[in-house]
């Protein structure tokens, strides 16, 4: 009988890739996301495969309103949770709830099925480093009462409740940290710098830098980070471990803009804004234990990635 994998958050962005990936490789897959910031047509084109169901539910809701007719699971990628800063601050109730509570209850579950768990946290776990690049030992520089606290510090949240069960219970459990990613099916609205970025160059607008535009970030493309987490849930020596999954090449904003100026031609001007409040000044992961356990490293560079990523964003807008 083929696996059954629960991935929540399903119809996001990296989720939806994820589900495609699991299907390819013969598996059953459930997938639950109550679209706050998923997408349908993400999954859309899963949808008449008779190995592929659609839930549509609240994670942080008690399992057994969602998941009481599954005769059984393999694996639980929980993936569920607002990611872009205009998500979680739009919606911050919801997302600590998904990281908190709702982690606690996949976990109970996770449990009584005696599945494998994946946790996928972030790299904002690290806050604004003071430590650069960033590595797993690193516990990080995060404001608990900021605007981006209801992200960071339930992502912190989920991590120790995963630690809890593989602590008492010996559950088989791993967290991955996920760094900048990006790649079709960001959604163009989400306030990312990525999108933010394309969708004001293909606009013709203003490309908005903050600050002065010397704030670093890593992009991983979405295949990479996929094949990331495949390998910390399937390989063998990755129970009750964190592991950074992310691009190591850094680039500055100001760079990055330039960079997506250039590849579409544009000829929309650089502006400069106040930097928001929080904003890290330098994410970069330290992967040294990506390559040595998971044998993992990212594949695509960023202007191969936004290749893609750009055709997307044009058949985005142009049904807008």
């Amino acid at each position: 009988m083929n696996k059954t994998a629960l991935v929540t958050g399903g119809a996001g962005f990296i989720g939806s890739h994820l589900c495609d990936r699991l299907l390819s490789e013969g598996m059953q897959v459930i997938c639950v996301d109550n679209f706050i910031t998923g997408n349908r047509e993400n999954v859309s084109h899963l949808l008449t495969n008779k190995n592929f169901r659609l839930i549509e539910a609240d994670v942080s809701q008690p399992t057994e309103k969602y998941l009481s007719n599954i005769p059984r699971v393999d694996e639980i990628f929980h993936l569920a949770s607002p990611a872009s800063p205009r998500g979680y601050q739009d919606a911050p109730v919801e997302t600590y709830l998904v990281n908190s509570i709702g982690t606690h209850y996949l976990l109970l579950f996770a449990k009584k099925a005696g599945a494998k768990f994946l946790f996928a946290s972030t790299s904002e776990v690290y806050g604004d480093p003071e430590k650069h690049p960033q590595r797993e030992d690193y516990w990080g520089n995060v404001n608990p009462h900021g605007v981006r606290a209801c992200y960071d510090e339930s992502k912190r949240f989920g991590e120790m409740a995963t630690m809890v069960f593989f602590r008492q219970f010996g559950m088989d459990v791993r967290m991955v940290r996920i760094f900048n990613t990006y790649g079709p099916r960001m959604d163009p609205r989400d306030g990312r710098v990525i999108p933010n970025f394309l969708t004001q160059a293909l606009s013709g607008k203003p490309v908005t830098v903050y600050g002065d535009g010397s704030q670093t970030r890593s992009f991983c493309y979405v295949s990479d980070m996929v094949d990331g987490i495949l390998r910390a849930m399937q390989l063998p020596k990755t129970k009750g471990l964190v592991v950074n999954i992310g691009n190591p090449d850094e680039y500055t904003m100001l760079t990055l803009a330039k960079k997506i100026k250039q590849a579409l031609g544009s000829s929309s001007r650089i502006i400069f804004r106040n930097l928001p409040e929080d904003d890290p000044t330098r994410r970069k992961p330290d992967i040294s234990r990506a390559k040595r356990v998971l044998g993992w490293s990212p594949k695509v560079t960023l202007d191969e990635g936004l290749v893609p990523t750009i055709a997307y964003f044009k058949k985005q807008l142009q049904h807008s």
